[in-house]
């Protein structure tokens, strides 16, 4: 068998729709019959049960299946690795992020990453946000997915993977919480938590402004240093916090609301490296995630589904 043979042969078995098949090889659907149907002639024996409704294998087609398919994965990754090593492409690469459904989503990127690429050891950790460029400039990340805007001279900023509508955080006794929505003007009346720490004035002021789009001054109220300090403050009536839609998911708990900010700008969040430390393995994992965030439907869709699917990377 040609090496086209088997991985279309593997890809039907796995996918049992001769049109996904086509969709994730590149090739036309006829491509795909034509394939089967020259494997099933040379074997002898039918590989497939095809019906107007389903395909589904049949016992010599699970036969050889179960057969091919661990030798294949072997001789893969063996090119893979070669590649790799060629290119450059070895050693750890350590990430970071902002936001637990970021670094949900940088595991399952990993995970793609590093059957592509078995020569490098990827870690990642999360990246407090009272000094959100200090662990890359002191070496210990090489990249980290993080809020914009980024405006440093020494980093350069990659793609966006993530997008997330803007929400406000508050706790349940909050008068904004019997709201369905809220606008940056609902502000001037509340005490907004922010950040402490070397933090660049421009983050503070997209994130954390001082006065409604009117000009109304926004009273702010205790800085934070840890991500969990702010939950602690807005359960015990402290302020409130803007936060990104996702966290809904991630960090719900009794006594918390978060409601639309129904004005406010998106929340995005970009790779960013310092600008002389780039790398293979860096453009190679930079690449692969862009690349599975547009088939995951952009920067929008990246993370909606991951606490139901368990894997928005694939």
């Amino acid at each position: 068998m040609e090496r086209q043979e088997i991985e279309i042969f593997l890809t039907l078995s796995k996918e049992l729709h001769f049109g996904r098949t086509a969709e994730h090889m590149g090739i036309s659907q006829s491509r795909v019959s034509q394939t089967i149907a020259r494997l099933e002639r040379r074997i002898g024996a039918k590989l497939f049960e095809r019906t107007s409704r389903r395909v589904t294998l049949t016992a010599i087609g699970e036969q050889l299946r179960d057969q091919i398919a661990p030798a294949h994965q072997q001789i893969e990754e063996a090119i893979a690795k070669a590649t790799a090593a060629g290119r450059g492409i070895t050693g750890g690469l350590r990430i970071g992020f902002s936001g637990a459904f970021t670094g949900h989503l940088l595991h399952r990127i990993s995970e793609v990453f590093t059957r592509r690429h078995p020569g490098v050891e990827v870690q990642i950790r999360q990246v407090q946000i009272s000094d959100p460029y200090g662990p890359l400039r002191a070496g210990d990340l090489e990249m980290q997915v993080t809020e914009m805007p980024v405006a440093e001279p020494d980093l350069t900023l990659g793609p966006v993977l993530v997008s997330q509508p803007r929400v406000l955080l508050m706790s349940s006794s909050h008068p904004l919480a019997r709201r369905t929505a809220v606008g940056m003007e609902d502000l001037a009346g509340t005490t907004l938590l922010t950040v402490a720490g070397p933090v660049p004035a421009h983050w503070l002021d997209h994130h954390f402004p001082r006065e409604t789009p009117s000009g109304q001054p926004i009273p702010h109220g205790q800085a934070i240093t840890h991500w969990e300090d702010a939950l602690s403050l807005v359960l015990a009536g402290k302020g409130v916090t803007p936060v990104a839609a996702a966290g809904a998911h991630y960090y719900n708990r009794p006594g918390l609301e978060f409601r639309p900010l129904a004005d406010a700008p998106p929340i995005d969040y970009a790779c960013v490296w310092p600008t002389d430390h780039e790398t293979a393995r860096l453009r190679a994992f930079v690449q692969l995630a862009a690349e599975l965030v547009r088939k995951a439907g952009g920067p929008g869709k990246a993370v909606e589904d991951l606490w139901a699917t368990g894997d928005a990377a694939n």
